[in-house]
């Protein structure tokens, strides 16, 4: 495998070991970097490392340091830092087994593939893959990489596994202090109808290849064209409006033109799906 492993260790299930080999699941996508320019002599701006009162400074002269009071600081070489004992840096052991539906998604940050690390390791990663799909379980425990200890769970994914990391709990901003203003009494059900019958009439299976970013191609368009030298004209064609202005006689209108106008289905539906019937109300 060309990659290089992200992690290297054991996942440890009770007595039983399983060497294993991480693999970052994701890659960066498309995107547009900008260089800070100088632009009367049209340059790019540099920056240079400084010590007040001394001036430019060495790469080589730079240490880390923990700032304990205004000014003060503890200083650790890198040494020390790695030389923080933890047993999760080696192997990660699945101390709990929950259902998937029981952790919020909010809690999921980032994807790893595992696989086994060698042709020996292979017959109890099987094993475990097997025992967490017939159970319908994620394993959790927790992982210390890239200086830091992380939450994480195990779930099969085909032939392998996939490891994803978990935020704690203090990472998380409290749902209740953004969503208190927001009504909780039933919506008209006409209204619910008219949105259920156009959620149906979207309704397909999800490719991540059908997306793409089209900021970052817009704006690769517009640096081509400059490149050429042709001129950019800025328009706006969304009209000023305040999106508060909307009644339920408009949401109305809006649901019931948004279903009868023969709007783009969605490109992949499910084949074995049947027609959702519209309700009878809606009936002219």
């Amino acid at each position: 495998m060309a990659a290089r492993p992200y992690w290297k260790g054991q996942i440890r299930l009770a007595l039983v070991s399983i060497p294993v080999e991480i693999y970052s699941a994701t890659k960066s996508g498309a995107t547009i970097a900008f260089n800070q320019i100088h632009e009367p002599s049209g340059k790019r701006i540099k920056y240079e490392k400084t010590v007040p009162g001394i001036g430019p400074i060495d790469v080589e002269d730079i240490v880390k340091g923990f700032e304990y009071a205004k000014g003060e600081y503890v200083i650790l070489d890198d040494k020390e830092i790695e030389g923080v004992k933890l047993e999760s840096k080696k192997t990660l052991e699945l101390t709990q087994f929950v259902d998937s539906h029981d952790i919020d998604p909010i809690y999921f940050e980032k994807p790893f593939y595992v696989i086994p690390a060698d042709d020996l390791a292979e017959e109890a990663f099987i094993v475990l893959r097997e025992a967490l799909r017939r159970s319908r379980k994620i394993g959790l425990g927790q992982l210390a990489m890239r200086g830091r200890e992380h939450v994480v769970s195990i779930k099969p994914c085909g032939k392998g596994l996939v490891m994803e990391t978990l935020r704690y709990a203090d990472e998380i901003n409290k749902a209740a202090s953004y969503f208190r203003e927001i009504g909780t009494g039933d919506p008209d059900s006409e209204l619910l109808d008219l949105a259920t019958t156009l959620i149906d009439k979207k309704t397909g299976t999800f490719d991540a290849s059908d997306y793409h970013d089209r900021y970052v191609d817009a704006l690769k368009d517009i640096i081509e064209r400059k490149k050429k030298g042709k001129t950019i004209s800025i328009d706006s064609d969304e009209p000023d409006s305040d999106p508060r202005g909307s009644n339920v006689v408009d949401l109305m209108a809006a649901l019931k033109k948004s279903i009868g106008s023969g709007s783009k289905p969605a490109a992949k539906r499910p084949a074995a799906k049947p027609a959702a019937k519209a309700p009878a109300r809606n009936a002219k």
